[in-house]
């Protein structure tokens, strides 16, 4: 077991490559190979043929892929058009107008498409020049959207719960269960900031949309029905036993391509476009995947999990302490690095103090997700915040950044009742898988 200095060492140079943009496979292997050569000696590091298959003969992966198949689909199948001027029909009421129908449209988008980034550049691509056009304004217009396209990570399908799951032997069917009801919450709470500040500060709103009679109404549903399908065949066929999430991913590709073909934006060079960017994203997680894995092997042979472990245990004595200590952990981490390699490079890490503790893993689960969700828009380097200024075109990110603060300490208050109230997360997985 090595000590904890050269452990700490060792994991502020791995932060230090990532920050001055080493790619995170690279950083997570270079770090794996120079504790092996420092501490282990070449045989050990002969093992890395071995650990990469270990990792990559894992059919839980093959939905990796899937689903990011999945959402280049529906992203190219013009979905999201339809399904935000129908939401916009029934929300334009609320305090707030179309500010609701971002949050909406995202978090029905997120049930589908499984990523924050997807989501982000989808809706900000419609929701942008609709509320330009009726006078929002521009900084909770721009947060509204980076904010709400975070829930694609914690609504299911999300790619972010598959690797989670992968790497901690957590079953993927109950934390996609686990993240159904927070996600909605943490929906709802969004909704409720929006029409508090648009009761207090009416100018925010911009004008209402022209209302469309109720027989058109009735009809623009029609558009909400895809993502709705998708959702149902995905999650529906993991909860009903009929499918595991690597076939239920393959059910939703299937389910993307009927829609895509009925909206008639199918074509072979479409599908193309859409396999070639399927192979670069998919490419690049498992690549960061495989470098993880042996870190974490090396991090093992090491003993750095159980000095960790007596670390912590010596600063916290329960678990409420120990998650406080991971709030300030990941919130710091969060602003420097990219969500993703963020959480596959602590997994290894932290796991063993959550056993520790007794915190239980589908519960952590949507606790980490939930903090990547604040990374995603956490200046300076929250991916979302550039997505969607990217989309807009002009002016300052820092727009995007100033709207999206109030939708930060929302989600931190939504850390703060799943450690009062843990059943919000587990009390569907308990349900569903009893």
């Amino acid at each position: 077991m090595i000590g904890f200095l050269p452990a700490a060492a060792g994991f502020a140079a791995m932060l230090a490559m990532m920050l001055i943009g080493i790619p995170v496979a690279v950083t997570l292997f270079l770090t794996a190979l120079l504790g092996t050569l420092a501490y282990l000696g070449i045989p050990t590091l002969m093992m890395f043929g071995t650990q990469t298959w270990s990792v990559l003969n894992d059919f839980i992966l093959t939905a990796i892929p899937l689903f990011i198949f999945l959402g280049e689909l529906l992203v190219r199948s013009g979905v999201a058009d339809g399904m935000y001027r129908s939401l916009t029909d029934w929300l334009r009421r609320l305090p707030g107008g179309l500010l609701h129908t971002n949050i909406a449209s995202s978090s029905l988008f997120a049930a589908v498409s499984g990523s924050s980034v997807a989501t982000a550049a989808t809706i900000g691509t419609v929701a942008i020049p609709t509320m330009e056009k009726y006078g929002y304004e521009d900084r909770i217009t721009l947060g509204s959207i980076a904010a709400g396209a975070t829930l694609g990570i914690l609504i299911p399908p999300s790619i972010n719960m598959i690797i989670y799951g992968s790497m901690s032997n957590t079953s993927i069917g109950q934390l996609f269960a686990a993240g159904i009801v927070p996600g909605i919450v943490l929906a709802l709470l969004f909704m409720a900031y929006i029409a508090v500040a648009s009761l207090l500060k009416p100018s925010i709103a911009g004008r209402t949309p022209p209302s469309v009679p109720l027989a058109q109404k009735l009809r623009n549903l029609l558009d909400i029905l895809p993502p709705l399908m998708i959702f149902a065949l995905v999650m529906g066929s993991i909860y009903l036993g009929w499918a595991t999430p690597s076939e239920s991913a393959a059910l939703g590709v299937i389910g993307a391509l009927v829609v895509t073909i009925a909206k008639r934006r199918f074509s072979f060079a479409m599908l193309h476009e859409a396999m070639l960017s399927t192979v670069k994203i998919s490419a690049m997680i498992l690549l960061i995947v495989v470098a993880a894995q042996f870190l974490n092997f090396v991090i093992g042979i090491l003993g750095v999990p159980q000095m960790l472990t007596a670390v912590v245990g010596s600063i916290a004595s329960s678990p409420l302490e120990v998650l406080l200590l991971l709030v300030v952990f990941y919130f710091v981490l969060g602003c420097f690095l990219e969500t993703l390699s963020m959480m596959i490079a602590t997994i290894p890490i932290v796991m063993p103090i959550v056993i520790h503790f007794g915190i239980d893993p589908v519960w952590f689960g949507i606790f980490l997700v939930i903090m990547m969700e604040v990374a995603l828009i956490t200046p300076p380097l929250g991916m979302n915040l550039f997505i969607v200024q990217g989309v807009r075109g002009r002016g300052s990110v820092a727009d995007v950044m100033w709207g999206s603060m109030p939708f930060v300490a929302i989600m931190l208050a939504m850390i703060v009742l799943l450690i009062a109230f843990p059943g919000i997360a587990l009390w569907l997985p308990g349900q569903m898988f009893p």
